[in-house]
């Protein structure tokens, strides 16, 4: 395994981090807990050092099968990382609740069901429009008084969301979607480096279609995550993305290698990127994504990869609207 260190943080944290929506079952298809479990420890066993996680994956299921994967001298072994302010309605829309209230109640909940007695990385899971950022952020400053979490972070804000919460307290993580099919954030999260965040990525594999599995239009159930969150399913970008990985197949040929340790294998050389998370729901893909670093792309392959990517215009910075797309 090979890590970063967050210098203003000091604190050093593994390239690749556990991702845990897929766990909790909810619009992914059937999932085992046991094998979560395993999975999660697999990844441990190898290295890894971050787990993620929200109450909102399948209601809290996924923290409680975080919270039993992190017994038995787990917990000691890693940071865990999780996010609070949104929750669905009984239409199943998304419910933003920043305020002071909730996220003090929030936390308590996710320490009850993680296990643990301090929350490592406290995110504000969505930007809420209708609670100022200084009442949120008041709740993060009084809980790391509390000693109930340690550092604080943001998913899915733009640089003045981020600048504006900055004016009352620190930003210590910010999560944002990147990978080879989803570049729209590259501008951000440099910029993110260059103040000293922490950067988490998600959708590393890109919802799985990075993976090389699928190769026709899919078959899903409408309500499947990885068609109501994720356009890559959709054309012209579902076309784009195959002929992505007719080359990338080249590479895979080329080094022996599956196609999802070369797109690991590229994000993760990103200096941009701190930590790419990655889900996983057996212990063969946990051995399969932590075998990425024991090996690299050369050079030329690097920027070989870059400029098909160009060519391609993959990244065209559009996706689902806000009604069809589903919260991450």
């Amino acid at each position: 395994m090979r890590y970063k260190n967050i210098e203003k943080l000091d604190v050093e944290i593994s390239e690749l981090a556990v991702g845990t929506w897929a766990i909790g079952g909810q619009m992914w298809g059937e999932v085992n807990d046991q094998a979560s479990v395993a999975a999660i420890r697999e990844m441990i066993d190898q290295g890894v050092n971050l787990i993620d996680t929200a109450p909102i994956y399948a209601d809290g299921h996924s923290e409680v099968v975080v919270g039993q994967a992190l017994k038995d001298g787990y917990r000691e072994k890693v940071l865990v990382a999780t996010k609070f302010g949104v929750s669905y309605a009984p239409d199943g829309s998304v419910i933003n609740n920043n305020t002071y209230e909730n996220v003090l109640a929030e936390c308590q909940q996710s320490l009850e069901r993680l296990g643990t007695d301090m929350i490592d990385i406290y995110i504000i899971h969505w930007p809420d429009p209708n609670t100022p950022i200084a009442e949120t952020m008041r709740a993060l400053n009084d809980l790391k008084a509390a000693g109930k979490i340690r550092f604080s972070g943001v998913s899915n804000f733009d640089q003045a969301g981020i600048e504006a919460a900055q004016e009352f307290g620190s930003i210590d993580f910010v999560q944002l979607p990147f990978s080879m099919v989803k570049e729209d954030d590259k501008s951000l999260l440099i910029w993110c480096e260059e103040q000293g965040i922490g950067t988490m990525t998600y959708g590393s594999l890109g919802s799985g279609i990075l993976t090389g599995a699928i190769r026709q239009k899919p078959d899903w159930s409408p309500d499947d995550v990885r068609l109501t969150f994720y356009d890559y399913y959709h054309e012209p970008k579902f076309s784009k993305i195959m002929k992505l990985l007719d080359y990338l197949d080249e590479l895979a040929e080329k080094y022996q290698k599956p196609l999802a340790q070369i797109a690991l294998n590229w994000s993760t050389t990103q200096h941009f990127v701190s930590t790419a998370i990655t889900g996983v729901r057996n212990t063969e893909e946990a051995k399969e994504n932590t075998n990425t670093f024991d090996w690299n792309l050369s050079e030329d392959d690097l920027a070989n990869i870059n400029g098909v990517l160009a060519d391609l215009e993959i990244s065209d910075g559009k996706s689902l609207s806000a009604a069809e797309r589903k919260t991450k």
